[in-house]
C-alpha cells in the first residue's frame, strides 16, 4: 500500500491522464514491479499505433433475435482490435439512429427472422432508417447479413439495410455479405475485408483530403420534360418509357448514377380520402417536417400508398379498430376501417411517414448528350387490386407526364456502380429496364472513344415488341462501340431463355474476359435474375477456372471488393 503522501502525489499527477496515458503509466509501473527498468525502452505516448487508431475507428453494430449476431460481432470486434483498429461495439436496440450521420465507418451484422422480418430488438432502428431521410453522405458502410437459406426471404433484412444506407447517400466500401447458418468461416473472411478496406480507405482519404468533390449527391435541379416515348411496340403487354429532361442549369453526374424524384400522389385518391374523412382540404396542419394544407400534405409530402405495418398499428390505436398486421394504402384503410371524425383524421396525418424518393438509373451521358439534358428509362408498373387495375405510384406519375411539364429532381452519385478506366473491358448484364445504366455506359464510352471492349447481355419477353433501344444497340455494334450483343427473349421459344442462359452459353469467352481484367455489371430485378446471374458466374469461374466452389466464391468476392463486380438491383 502507498503512504497517504505518495497516494496524494499519484492522484495529483494522474488526475487528468487520457486513457492512453493511463495505459502507458500502468505498463510502466508494472515493469518496475517486475524488477525491470523500462524507462529507456518504453515508446513515447504518441506512438504510431495510437496515431493510426485515431484515424481508423469503426463502429460495429449488431441486430439479433437469438444471439448469433451479438456473439459473432463480439468475436469479430476482438479480432479487429488486435489489428490496431479501435472498435465501438453497438447493439442496434440501444443505438440512436440519429447518430448515423456522425459516423465515419459503420459496419452492421444483422439477422433475418421468419418471413423476411428484422429482429424484434432491431426493429426500431430498421423502421427509423426507412421512415426518415437521414443525410449519410459522409458514412462509409458495410453489411453482413445472417439468414437461413431454407427460407424464401433469406437475408432480406440485411439486404434492405444495405440498400437503404445507399439510398440515403452512404458509400458502400465493402460488398454486402450474405451468410447461411454455417457462417463462421465466411464471417472471418468478411472481417478481413473490413480491415483491408478501412486501411485502404483511410489512406486514400488522407491522400485526397484536399481533392474537390464532383457532386454532393443532393443538389436539387429543375427541368422540363422534352420527350416521352413508349419504347415497346403496340403489341406488347408492357409500357417502357424513355423520358428526356432538359435543364437551364448545367448537370453534374457520372455514368451509373441515378435520378431521384419524389412523386405526387394521385389527385383522385387524395380527393376520395378528403371526401371519406370530411376534413377541410385547405386547413393548414403542422407535421414533424412540413406545414401545409391537408390537400398539399396528402398530394406531395406524405406516403399514402403502402403504409408500414407500424403505421397501420398506430392507425388501429387511434381509431379503435382491430386491424390485422398488414400493409395497406391509406385509402383502403379508410374504406374498411373508417375514422369517426375529421379531428381523428388529423391525428392520422401526424403518424404518416414522408413521401420517399424513388431512384431511376440515368440512361444518358454528359459527354454524349450535353450538360443540360438527362434521360431515364421507366417501366410502368401495373397490378390488380379487387379486379381493378392500378399503376405503381412513381412509374404512373412519370409515365403520365406530357412534354413541357416541370419536374424537380436530384442526382444520386454512382457510388460503387461506375465505369472502370477507358482501356478496360466491361461485361454488362441488364434485362428489361436494367439496360438503362448500360445505355449510359455505351454512350459515354462511344463519345470518349474508349479503347476497352463492351459486351452486353440483354433480354425481355418478345423480340418484336420488347427489344427497347434496338436501333441504338445495332448502331453501336456497327461502329464497334459494342463488341458483343447477346439477346434472350423468353417468350419467343418453347423453353424460356434468360440472360443467365446466354451467359452460360458463352462461358469460356466470359471467363477469358474475367481473367483479362474485365469488370462485370448487373442491373435489374434482384429476384430471381440477380441471384441466377451470380450463380451462373460462380459456375463459370468454378468450371472454366478449374476451381473449387469456395475458391470461386472468393474469386467473385475479390472482384466485388476491387470494384470489378457491381450490382444495381431492386
Amino acid at each position: 500500500m502507498l503512504s497517504e503522501t505518495k497516494l496524494n502525489v499519484l492522484k495529483k499527477i494522474s488526475g487528468d491522464f487520457s486513457r492512453d496515458e493511463a495505459i502507458w503509466a500502468s505498463g510502466y509501473l508494472a515493469g518496475i514491479a517486475g524488477g525491470s527498468s523500462l524507462t529507456a525502452t518504453l515508446p513515447p505516448l504518441s506512438t504510431e499505433v495510437n496515431h493510426q487508431n485515431t484515424v481508423k475507428k469503426i463502429t460495429l453494430a449488431y441486430g439479433t433475435e437469438t444471439g448469433n449476431s451479438k456473439k459473432l460481432a463480439t468475436g469479430l470486434a476482438g479480432i479487429i482490435k488486435k489489428k490496431g483498429i479501435q472498435v465501438k461495439l453497438a447493439d442496434l436496440s440501444q443505438y440512436k439512429p440519429k447518430d448515423l450521420g456522425k459516423e465515419e465507418f459503420f459496419f452492421v451484422i444483422i439477422s433475418t427472422q421468419g418471413e423476411g422480418e428484422p429482429p424484434l430488438l432491431a426493429k426500431k432502428f430498421y423502421d427509423y432508417i426507412h421512415e426518415n431521410e437521414i443525410n449519410l453522405t459522409d458514412l462509409k458502410f458495410g453489411v453482413l447479413a445472417l439468414g437461413d437459406s431454407s427460407y424464401p426471404q433469406f437475408c432480406k433484412t440485411g439486404e434492405e439495410v444495405d440498400y437503404r444506407f445507399e439510398i440515403l447517400g452512404g458509400q458502400r466500401i465493402i460488398p454486402l455479405k450474405r451468410c447461411d447458418i454455417d457462417y463462421e468461416q465466411e464471417a472471418a473472411h468478411w472481417i478481413e475485408q473490413v480491415f483491408e478496406t478501412v486501411n485502404k480507405t483511410s489512406d486514400n482519404l488522407s491522400k485526397n483530403s484536399s481533392a474537390p468533390k464532383i457532386s454532393s449527391g443532393r443538389k436539387k435541379y429543375r427541368g422540363t420534360v422534352s420527350s416521352l416515348i413508349n419504347l415497346n411496340d403496340i403489341t406488347s403487354e408492357k409500357e417502357t418509357y424513355h423520358i428526356e429532361i432538359e435543364t437551364d442549369e448545367p448537370l453534374v453526374y457520372q455514368p451509373g448514377a441515378a435520378l431521384g424524384i419524389i412523386p405526387f400522389n394521385s389527385k383522385s385518391v387524395v380527393e376520395e380520402i378528403i371526401s371519406l374523412t370530411g376534413i377541410d382540404p385547405k386547413k393548414n396542419i403542422e407535421t414533424a417536417k412540413v406545414t401545409d394544407s391537408v390537400e398539399q400534405l396528402l398530394s406531395k409530402h406524405l406516403n399514402i400508398s403502402y403504409l408500414l405495418k407500424n403505421v397501420v398499428s398506430q392507425y388501429a390505436k387511434i381509431t379503435g379498430h382491430s386491424i390485422p398486421e398488414v400493409r395497406l394504402s391509406l385509402l383502403d384503410l379508410l374504406r374498411i376501417y373508417p375514422v369517426k371524425t375529421a379531428e381523428e383524421f388529423e391525428e392520422i396525418i401526424q403518424i404518416l411517414t414522408g413521401q420517399a424518393p424513388r431512384l431511376y438509373s440515368i440512361s444518358s451521358s454528359l459527354e454524349a448528350h450535353g450538360e443540360n439534358e438527362i434521360h431515364i428509362t421507366v417501366a410502368k408498373s401495373e397490378f390488380l387490386v379487387d379486379h381493378q387495375k392500378h399503376s405503381g405510384l412513381c412509374s404512373g406519375f412519370l409515365s403520365g407526364f406530357t412534354e413541357g411539364e416541370i419536374v424537380d429532381f436530384y442526382i444520386q452519385d454512382a457510388g460503387h456502380f461506375r465505369l472502370p478506366d477507358a482501356d478496360k473491358d466491361i461485361i454488362m448484364i441488364g434485362p428489361g429496364t436494367g439496360i438503362a445504366p448500360f445505355r449510359s455506359f455505351l454512350w459515354e464510352r462511344d463519345a470518349i472513344s474508349a479503347e476497352g471492349r463492351n459486351w452486353l447481355f440483354f433480354g425481355d419477353r418478345n423480340f418484336v415488341s420488347d427489344f427497347i433501344y434496338q436501333s441504338e444497340l445495332q448502331d453501336f455494334l456497327k461502329t464497334g462501340s459494342l463488341t458483343h450483343l447477346d439477346l434472350a427473349f423468353s417468350r419467343d421459344t418453347a423453353e424460356k431463355i434468360y440472360v443467365q442462359h446466354k451467359l452460360e452459353q458463352k462461358a469460356q469467352e466470359v471467363f477469358h474476359w474475367l481473367e483479362g481484367g474485365a469488370s462485370v455489371y448487373v442491373c435489374g430485378a434482384k429476384e430471381p435474375m440477380s441471384r441466377d446471374v451470380q450463380e451462373t458466374l460462380l459456375n463459370i469461374i468454378q468450371r472454366e477456372g478449374k476451381r473449387s466452389k469456395e475458391q470461386a466464391i472468393h474469386y467473385l468476392e475479390d472482384m466485388e471488393l476491387s470494384g470489378r463486380y457491381a450490382k444495381d438491383v431492386y
